[in-house]
């Protein structure tokens, strides 16, 4: 007979965007709803959230829909509760290092969302402060667990490129500035004073993909601007804003190859997905997004001639061949939080701790002073 293991997590935050959609919804719920975590020993986790924030009503609410019986806008008092296992938080983040502070002193193992603080000192303090108290900690890395980047990945382990030379990414999408269209991102996003910025919202993804799948940063160059300067706020409002919108960043990674990454909310698209990445080898190319990944290999290559008299006459999109899934993907933000639980529970390994949410930090710290200062940084290797 099957035991059934409950863990009681607290969420804070979770009536924002991700917080609900990802972590709330298509992770906790969704382990809920396939009856569970099966660990494997003959017991099931039962994942109970705990919802946090400061909107009692919108909290009621969102308990009420899932079916949830706890709730609350006090975080002390659910920090001091001794049944809860796990803080998890995806505030915005100036609120986040005080109350991660607060969760590893209460001696609760810590999930968070990126970037863990607003500057390295403090991030690098949080990741001390946890391996003091002995909990376990992990910073959300869910880009690693999509479908196109572990397909990307499996053809790096298969050795598929050969040498890789350089990475080339493409992100971002047109947000409406909020007056004849409402904004897709909230208005804190785009101001600085409220910890907004494009450069400490997407560099802490870069840094992991670029960390786990090619090599570690070794220096960063980076252009930052803010090319729409006027937006609308949720209640109609004009604001200026005064955080980076884009972001043009050029990274030496340890082993020699180059990545160079784009990053806007000021850019529509003209590319298959809303991310894309190609990476170039001496044995074979791959262009890999969110869910796909095609290849080209150097048996297959074409040998185009530069000629802007003729019109071209190869159809160069389609000499490339689609990596099939041969697996089935799960969510990945899902995927990620079930090797937590069995971090926290079974001591499973896991290194996507709170050292690896600092080396984020560090590279967007980085490359808003490289933008700043117009020059190349070293970025060192941290340790605690």
């Amino acid at each position: 007979m099957t035991e059934r293991r409950t863990v009681r997590i607290a969420m804070n935050g979770v009536t924002g965007r991700m917080g609900y959609r990802q972590h709330l919804v298509r992770s906790l719920l969704a382990i809920r709803e396939q009856g569970g975590l099966d660990l494997g020993d003959g017991t099931t986790l039962w994942p109970e959230p705990v919802l946090v924030g400061r909107r009692e009503h919108a909290l009621k609410a969102m308990a009420d829909q899932h079916g949830l019986t706890e709730w609350s806008t006090d975080l002390d008092a659910v920090l001091a509760d001794p049944t809860v296992d796990i803080y998890f938080d995806a505030q915005v983040t100036s609120a986040r290092e005080e109350a991660l502070a607060k969760a590893i002193a209460a001696g609760k193992h810590i999930y968070t969302e990126k970037p863990t603080a607003t500057g390295l000192s403090g991030a690098l303090d949080l990741a001390r402060l946890a391996r003091d108290a002995g909990v376990k900690h992990g910073v959300v890395q869910d880009k690693l667990f999509l479908p196109g980047l572990l397909k990307l990945k499996r053809l790096i382990d298969g050795g598929f490129f050969g040498h890789v030379l350089s990475v080339r990414g493409e992100f971002g999408y047109w947000v409406f500035e909020g007056d004849w269209q409402s904004a897709q991102r909230p208005s804190w996003n785009y101001r600085h004073e409220d910890g907004g910025g494009i450069v400490v919202d997407m560099f802490p993804h870069w840094e992991y993909v670029l960390h786990e799948l090619f090599g570690r940063v070794t220096s960063v160059t980076a252009h930052t601007a803010t090319h729409i300067p006027r937006r609308w706020d949720e209640r109609g409002e004009p604001y200026a804003a005064t955080a980076d919108d884009a972001a043009y960043g050029i990274f030496q990674l340890e082993g020699g190859a180059v990545a160079q990454i784009n990053s806007s909310w000021a850019v529509r698209v003209n590319r298959d997905e809303l991310v894309e990445f190609q990476v170039d080898g001496t044995d074979g190319s791959a262009v890999a997004g969110l869910r796909n990944c095609r290849v080209q290999h150097r048996s297959s290559t074409p040998k185009p001639v530069w000629n802007p008299d003729l019109p071209a006459t190869e159809r160069f999109r389609e000499q490339w061949q689609e990596v099939p899934d041969n697996a089935t993907f799960d969510n990945g933000f899902k995927a990620q939080w079930e090797l937590f639980l069995r971090h926290v529970v079974l001591d499973e390994p896991y290194h996507w701790d709170l050292l690896a949410g600092a080396r984020g930090v560090q590279l967007a710290e980085l490359g808003l002073r490289s933008s700043a200062e117009g020059r190349r940084l070293d970025v060192p290797e941290i340790a605690l």
